[in-house]
């Protein structure tokens, strides 16, 4: 088997290393991982003919100055050519949750869609847990079953790919493994004033994005940064990913690009809309 591993938190991540001695007895494994972190980049793709850096750094790793879907592109179209050509994509592993509609944004999540577009099946994998020192231990010992599920008589049907969720726990903590729900969440107070010491708490320092030099805001400008806190929606029950999480399970919640609502489709067709023309 030919496997292209990438993550979001940058070639250098201990969930990158983690995932690589995971997947070892499965192929060949190759990566191709963002140089700095990449979290919330989703799909994003380096556009506008910028200049984009590649390094091959050890035997069969490259990293890339872009996005995780720009790393999955890449690894596609430049290295694992002809029949080097990926049969998985596996991504993180991720250091913090990509449940409920955190994966709306997720670059892990977003490089396993761009395998899906390529018709490779793509799987990502995160630990609720945002310290850079996590414990992958319970994801070394179940983690190699659920891919072997996963891929058991695949359909290989186009556009699928798999978002998998570990709870912060050992081993022994785990209360099992849930295929799940997609749960429905929102931020509140997103945008605060910036301060580098709320990264620096979850052992992220600007170099690790690849801000090296503070440029000085100009006159009028203030200086602020994403963070804020998730609130529930309505309309989640207790097979949502991210409740089954806090409770200590695995969640798995399949997904699939081709996002078209059918019933809304059919909705507008009963109002008549496409005999507007004829108006």
């Amino acid at each position: 088997m030919k496997i292209l591993i990438t993550n979001d938190d940058g070639y250098k991540a201990r969930g990158l290393e983690a995932l690589v001695e995971i997947m070892r007895p499965f192929g060949d494994i190759t990566i191709v991982a963002p140089k700095y972190h990449q979290s919330g980049m989703s799909m994003a793709i380096s556009l506008g003919f910028k200049r984009i850096a590649v390094k091959q750094y050890a035997p069969d790793s490259w990293y890339l100055d872009g996005t995780p879907a720009s790393c999955v592109k890449f690894g596609i179209d430049n290295i694992l050519l002809g029949d080097r050509r990926p049969d998985v994509v596996v991504c993180g592993i991720n250091h913090g949750s990509n449940a409920a509609t955190a994966s709306l944004y997720s670059g892990t999540l977003g490089a396993a869609q761009e395998a899906a577009v390529n018709g490779i099946v793509g799987i990502g994998v995160s630990l609720d847990d945002f310290s850079p020192e996590g414990d992958f231990s319970a994801i070394k010992a179940l983690f190699p079953g659920i891919f072997q599920k996963i891929m058991t008589d695949h359909p290989h049907r186009w556009g699928v790919y798999y978002n998998i969720n570990f709870p912060k726990a050992s081993l022994e903590e785990i209360k099992g493994i849930k295929v799940a729900g997609l749960g429905s969440i929102h931020w509140e107070e997103e945008y605060q004033p910036f301060d580098p010491e709320i990264y620096r708490k979850r052992g992220i320092y600007l170099q690790d994005m690849g801000i090296f030099n503070m440029e000085e805001p100009e006159e009028g400008e203030e200086l602020y940064m994403m963070t804020g806190y998730p609130v529930e929606n309505s309309g989640n029950d207790d097979l949502c990913d991210h409740r089954l999480i806090k409770e200590g399970y695995v969640a798995i919640v399949t997904h699939n690009i081709l996002n078209q609502d059918q019933e809304e489709s059919e909705r507008l067709k009963s109002l008549q809309i496409e005999d507007l023309h004829k108006l």
